[in-house]
């Protein structure tokens, strides 16, 4: 295929600010996002869950605005705000009519530059998250992905939960807000992008206008690469009906070269209702209802893992069924017609995610962030091709090996148990 050229410019403020643009003369959204190039595994143990704690508080009010003003403010121009945290980025971000740019951007600017941090704040926004723990915590798919994800990096930031936990959260004060603040938010970890029906020197003296200011500063603690020791937890929760399952291996960063014969594998491995792991073990043996493999790649490690949820009486089954697949992965060549269907759907999913100006938005930043340069469909594209069944095979050799597999199961187990041989693939 041939991709329509896309209207790309990026730009370096002379304080180190990042801004990037996308030209679409075809609609009348602009999306902006303000990325900072930080999250959760950057922070010091003791204050996990700053960051996230940080995002929720910048829109609590400003010098200028209290918080129901922003609301109201951004409410009133038929605007959409929004934020989120990750591992490894904050994002604030709007989705407005064109003509509404200016006041967009008055608004976005002044809470993530301006914010007070009001010590009332402060302290109801701690129960606020507390609550919000604790209501993930209920959830057995969250509650199982986060024990699995705090052992498989155990004792690194990038196993901690983004929302910290309750001890953690309960010390946050004024102070600690306002340093991590001070270090996080600094130019050059800073990338604002815009999607839309822009025009890129006037959003660029705009995002001069409001952010000139800020000076560079020392870069900001990063955390060392993680190391994984596999390990079978057996968690034991009487409550829940089911048993949830979490099954892993280490992958590669979000930037390697095999990245793209990587999303292929996890696209036959568990990447939708045609996959292997749909078809096999719940369509063909009924074992379970949800069931699915995800890539998590980061920029200097990753984790491919396997989730489903089951009865307790099926647990060993469906754990046997999923070595079974990585075993066969690794024995046999993905058929040809196999392979061209993943490879069809994975290039269908991509296009369809670049849609709108919000995902094309939060393209630009990422392909900043991981990439120092921007990647064209037709480039993606391109390197999925170049994919062959001999490199899956390949991957599934690396990637499929007993001693690297980590297991977490969840539930009222009455006994259950798992050992390291059962993993043998």
């Amino acid at each position: 295929m041939v991709e329509d050229v896309r209207h790309i410019r990026r730009q370096v403020l002379p304080n180190g600010l990042t801004v990037i643009t996308e030209e679409m003369q075809h609609i009348r959204s602009i999306s902006v996002g303000i990325w900072v190039k930080t999250g959760s595994r950057d922070e010091d143990p003791e204050w996990n869950g700053i960051s996230h704690f940080i995002e929720h508080m910048v829109f609590k009010g400003t010098k200028q605005r209290s918080a129901e003003d922003i609301a109201r403010q951004v409410d009133s121009i038929g605007g959409n705000m929004d934020a989120f945290t990750a591992k490894e980025c904050i994002c604030f971000n709007v989705k407005v009519l064109d003509e509404h740019l200016p006041v967009a951007m008055d608004v976005l600017s002044d809470l993530v530059l301006h914010p007070t941090f009001d010590i009332k704040d402060i302290g109801r926004e701690r129960g606020v998250i507390l609550e919000e723990i604790k209501m993930d915590e209920d959830n057995p798919d969250y509650l199982v992905h986060e024990i699995f994800t705090q052992n498989f990096w155990k004792d690194h930031p990038l196993g901690k939960p983004i929302l910290g936990t309750k001890d953690t959260v309960r010390k946050f004060e004024q102070q600690v807000v306002f340093d991590t603040y001070s270090q996080r938010f600094h130019p050059g970890d800073l990338i604002i992008a815009a999607a839309g029906n822009i025009n890129h020197d006037r959003f660029v003296s705009l995002v001069f206008e409001y952010f000139q200011h800020i000076r560079p500063v020392a870069n900001g603690h990063r955390s060392n690469p993680p190391k994984v020791v596999p390990r079978i937890i057996m968690r034991n929760k009487k409550a829940l009906e089911q048993v949830q399952i979490c099954i892993g291996v280490p992958c590669h960063p979000i930037a390697h070269e095999k990245r793209y014969a990587s999303y292929i594998l996890n696209t036959v491995l568990g990447g939708g209702m045609s996959s292997r792991l749909f078809q096999n073990i719940r369509e063909r043996q009924g074992l379970v209802y949800a069931i699915y493999s995800d890539l998590n790649p980061y920029r200097d490690t990753g984790c491919l893992g396997v989730y489903a949820g089951t009865s307790r009486e099926s647990a060993r089954r469906v754990v046997e069924s999923v070595i079974a697949e990585f075993r066969n992965l690794k024995l046999s060549p993905v058929p040809e017609e196999e392979l061209r269907r993943c490879k069809d759907q994975l290039k269908g999913s991509l296009m369809l995610s670049l849609e709108s100006s919000t995902a094309r938005m939060s393209n630009l930043a990422r392909q900043e962030m991981y990439f120092d340069r921007f990647y064209s469909l037709d480039e993606l594209i391109e390197r999925i091709e170049e994919v062959t069944s001999d490199d899956l095979q390949a991957l599934a050799n690396e990637f499929f090996c007993p001693e690297n597999i980590a297991v977490t199961i969840l539930g009222n187990l009455n006994g259950l148990k798992l050992t390291r041989d059962q993993l043998a693939c």
